[in-house]
């Protein structure tokens, strides 16, 4: 029987983190809790109800390995411009670094250990075309499926986080998976595990901050995504 943590929608939406340092490397993830977390996948809502996706659910050992190889090549070749892009915002705002020291090392965390997570999911959507439309479309279906999932998984005591750094070698994890890479595009290698601990809390976000109603308005400097190497806090 599936172990529940019995959250009510607001507090998996709070609490629902981007998971590195505390995942359970140890303990294995059914692929049978996998099937039931994506029942919630495929309930998301989808561009011209298309439903193009498709998961892929990767637990056999030596491919755990050759994607861990494949997301650490990309955190090698991302580390300094992140961190240069971190040490440059932290010295405008000492609070957010100090956060973002601790996201950095739980990103270095993840990289050491990618191939000791017990399961991955890279979410796909059918369609190779480049039109900006087509990529969107497939994305919004896509990225919205994914996080139901990823709620799903919290439910039930595991973590998750996005990640993106093999798809600069996107083609070389389709060989590797068998994905038709001419007609699927690939969105997402998620890392899936048990938590250690469930006690997870909300971020400390601004809100107020980033309202605007009828009319952009924002005091604060917009500030560029870094991007690269650790992904979504």
């Amino acid at each position: 029987m599936t172990t529940r943590l019995g959250l009510s929608a607001d507090e998996m939406l709070l609490t629902t983190r981007a998971v590195r340092r505390r995942l359970d490397f140890d303990r294995p993830v059914p692929e049978s809790l996998l099937a039931e977390c994506a029942r919630f996948a495929v309930q998301a809502p989808t561009s011209s109800n298309g439903q193009s996706w498709h998961f892929v659910f990767v637990t056999e050992r030596a491919k755990v390995e050759a994607l861990a190889a494949i997301y650490r090549r990309g955190s090698d070749l991302n580390r300094g411009r992140f961190i240069a892009s971190s040490r440059a915002r932290a010295e405008r705002d000492p609070a957010w670094g100090a956060q973002q020291d601790r996201v950095t090392d739980s990103g270095i965390h993840l990289v050491q250990n990618m191939h000791r997570v017990p399961a991955m999911l890279i979410p796909c959507a059918a369609g190779r075309s480049e039109d900006p439309r087509h990529v969107i479309e497939g994305a919004g279906s896509v990225i919205q499926a994914a996080w139901s999932f990823m709620l799903a998984a919290r439910e039930r005591g595991l973590g998750t986080c996005w990640t993106t750094l093999h798809l600069m070698w996107e083609e070389e994890v389709a060989e590797l998976l068998g994905i038709p890479y001419a007609e699927v595009r690939q969105f997402a290698m998620i890392p899936v595990a048990y938590t250690i601990g469930s006690d997870f809390k909300p971020a400390a976000r601004d809100v107020d901050g980033v309202l605007s109603f009828n009319n952009w308005s924002r005091s604060a400097p917009l500030v560029p995504t870094l991007g690269g190497l650790y992904e979504p806090s």
